[in-house]
Formats: structure tokens, C-alpha cells, sequence
């Protein structure tokens, strides 16, 4: 039997993978920070474990999805004035606190102070100092520096008064040791924190947009929407070609 089928079907599925991939980016080109998903492929030759062998298996191949990676290029900074606003410029991370305690990395810089006095982002995550979850004094008017230094400044007091509070645990590690999460935060591999890197500098009052160019998006859109029509097309050949030759061993 020619297998053309199992190669037409694993090609078919892996498009409307790629698919899910480019319109997942696509609906995040507004999110702050947010980095665009690449989805790789490679082809393994077949072996169905039954020994057998035909001319054909020779040159047919499955099409199985590689470990996901992200495009780590910045995306474009734009100011707020927002003072618990900040975007990295250039390579780095901030860290953050997951819920099971765990440390985690993100550019996305839109932070706030919540009702415990935590500074968090914007999904709450609480952000990582050099002391741990980082926590400003009640009502005061926090800023943020180049370095990550968090002032604060009681109401009421005067400028001279400000304090150094803590600084925020920038980090940059090599983008081949992270791996993206479900929640969209970004891990070691191995799981162990990343070391504190003093050179990430970030820009105070700004945020990043997200780095997914939706032009391109969409042009992969119908890129793969053609490729999925190009599958099927060979599925209804695989299934010609089977027909045909049930009729020729009939007349057999």
C-alpha cells in the first residue's frame, strides 16, 4: 500500500498547528511585551514497527512538530509617564513570583501596587527584588530607575525625604535556556533561578509592545491555509490512487 496517505495527513494536521501558532500571535500583537511564538516541524521516516518495508517508505516521511521556541527580538518602546511603568531596553527580564512560588521571567513592565502593598504585575504576579517579593510603604509615590531602584516617597513629605526601598531583580540569561510557559511567562529549563544581571537597563515611564508584526502574521495565515488545502488535495490523491488499483486487481 502506498503510504502517501499517513505523509498527506501528518502534513495536514501539522499546517493547522502552525495555524493555531500564527493566530494565537496575531490576537496578542496589542499585549505589552509579548514575545511571538514559533512553531518548528521535522520529518521522520516511517516505520510503522512491523518490519515491512516498501519501495515507497523509502522516500515517505511523517511530519512531527520540534520543541516550540519565541522570538526574542524587543518590541517597540513607547512612553506612558506612568511611573510604575518600565520596558527593558535591549536583552533582560524582570523576575516575578508564580503562585507556586517559583520564580519567573517577563518583560511585560506594566506593574501596579495592590492591596497589600505588593508591587505586581499586571496579572499579579508579584515582582522579585533584590530581598524578595517587593512591598512600598502604604500610599506613597513610588518611581522606578534605569538600574530597577525603587524610591518611595511618603505623601507629605519632602522631596529630600525619599527612600530607597529595594531594586528589582533584573536578570538576562541565555534565550536558550528559557522555555515559555502555559501562562506566558518564560523559565529556565532546568528550573533554577537566573543570577541578578546589573547591565539590563531599563526605561522608566515606558512600556514594550509585543514584537509580532501582524502584516507577516497574516501573510503566514494564508501561507498555511494553502499548504492545509495542498494536503488534502494529496489525501484525495492517496485515496484516487487506492481506488484505481482495488479495480485493476479486480480485473486480476
Amino acid at each position: 500500500m502506498d503510504r502517501l496517505i499517513y505523509t498527506a495527513m501528518t502534513g495536514a494536521s501539522q499546517a493547522l498547528e502552525q495555524q493555531a501558532v500564527v493566530a494565537n500571535n496575531l490576537a496578542n500583537t496589542s499585549t505589552t511585551a509579548f514575545r511571538a511564538q514559533l512553531a518548528t516541524f521535522r520529518a521522520v521516516p516511517m516505520n510503522f514497527g512491523d518490519g515491512s518495508q516498501t519501495a515507497t517508505d523509502t522516500t515517505r516521511t511523517f511530519v512531527l512538530a520540534s520543541t516550540p521556541g519565541a522570538d526574542f527580538t524587543p518590541g517597540p518602546l513607547q512612553r506612558t509617564g506612568n511611573p510604575l511603568d518600565v520596558a527593558v531596553q535591549g536583552q533582560g527580564w524582570l523576575s516575578v513570583l508564580t503562585a507556586d512560588g517559583n520564580e519567573a521571567y517577563t518583560r511585560a513592565g506594566n506593574l501596579h501596587v495592590d492591596e497589600n502593598g505588593q508591587l505586581v504585575t499586571a496579572t499579579n504576579q508579584p515582582v522579585v527584588g533584590n530581598g524578595g517579593p517587593l512591598s512600598v510603604p502604604p500610599g506613597a509615590d513610588v518611581t522606578i530607575g534605569k538600574d530597577g531602584t525603587v524610591s518611595a516617597l511618603i505623601a507629605g513629605d519632602p522631596p529630600t525625604a525619599i527612600a530607597i526601598v529595594d531594586q528589582l531583580k533584573l536578570v538576562n540569561p541565555d534565550p536558550a535556556t528559557l522555555q515559555r510557559g502555559d501562562d506566558g511567562l518564560f523559565r529556565t529549563v532546568d528550573g533554577n533561578p537566573a543570577d541578578a544581571d546589573p547591565s539590563v537597563v531599563l526605561a522608566p515611564e515606558s512600556l514594550e509592545g509585543s514584537n509580532v508584526n501582524p502584516v507577516a502574521a497574516m501573510v503566514s495565515m494564508i501561507t498555511n491555509a494553502r499548504q492545509f488545502q495542498m494536503q488534502t488535495k494529496l489525501l484525495e490523491s492517496a485515496d484516487q490512487n487506492e481506488q484505481a488499483a482495488n479495480q485493476l486487481l479486480n480485473f486480476s
